[in-house]
């Protein structure tokens, strides 16, 4: 059977890459004209749009990717994966476990952010005021999610340091024509309008919100947010993977053995 019998051949079909013996094409382009050439974001552009982006789109996805990486060990994924590494495993175990956990609840926000940024943009562009459109978004929102806000409010940080940086980035590129600045003005119009909603008590666009942004004025899709910010993540995530496994231990759980977890069960009883 040939290499390109059509048994074989037409099983997966991709867009992606060509490859064959001594031919590596990633969306038309030869690898070895690649390598030296563009940067890792603009990579991880061309795989997942099909395009290569200008360098100023790739600049600011190379700004959301390196905000993200890590936020340290109380960080459920950062947490699981030097537990991970105190288990006998190796780091792309630790690895894949950290990632595992990075749902809707601890790694979503950013693209549960994209979709109701989106939702906004679209209600503004059937013809609701910006203030009507963020408000009937940010209503959907809530009933879909619950009160949480994806993207605003920080548990640990009053003002997340991450997100004024990324937005004077978005400002910056929105001024030299490389987006449009519509999803900047959609997301902060969300902050006031829940500054009004809690009586003026602002609650501050986080990294997520801001990341958010740049996705949506980036134009990509709101599950792309989720997987880049994996990658992102993931750095993060190696890193203190290499770092238990360079300490060492045996067997970390999430607290000091010392310590034991409350206990609200049946008080002690004889056997029947």
């Amino acid at each position: 059977m040939s290499m390109h019998d059509p048994r074989v051949s037409d099983w997966w079909k991709t867009s992606i890459i060509d490859m064959s013996p001594g031919v590596i094409r990633f969306r038309g382009y030869a690898i070895q004209d690649l390598i030296g050439r563009i940067s890792f974001p603009q990579m991880i552009w061309l795989m997942t749009r099909g395009e290569l982006p200008s360098e100023a789109e790739a600049k600011l996805l190379d700004a959301v990717l390196m905000a993200g990486v890590d936020h340290g060990p109380q960080a459920p994924s950062i947490a699981i994966a030097r537990m991970a590494a105190t288990c006998g495993v190796g780091l792309n175990n630790a690895m894949a476990s950290a990632v595992n956990v990075l749902g809707d609840v601890h790694g979503g926000a950013g693209e549960q952010a994209v979709e109701m940024y989106m939702d906004i943009a679209e209600r503004h562009s059937a013809g609701a005021s910006l203030e009507e459109a963020v408000s009937a978004g940010l209503d959907a929102a809530i009933e879909q999610r619950g009160k949480f806000i994806s993207g605003f409010g920080h548990r640990f940080h009053p003002i997340d340091p991450r997100a004024p940086r990324l937005l004077e980035l978005v400002d910056e590129a929105a001024r030299a024509g490389t987006i449009s600045g519509r999803f900047a003005a959609i997301g902060r119009a969300v902050e006031a309008e829940l500054a009004s909603r809690k009586n003026g008590r602002r609650i501050p666009m986080n990294i997520d919100g801001a990341t958010a942004v740049i996705y949506a004025e980036l134009g990509f899709p709101a599950p792309l947010a989720r997987g880049l910010f994996c990658l992102s993540r993931s750095v993060g995530i190696l890193s203190h993977a290499w770092e238990q496994t360079q300490q060492g231990g045996r067997n970390k759980g999430p607290i000091p053995r010392e310590y034991l977890c409350a206990y609200d069960g049946p008080a002690p009883r004889d056997l029947p």
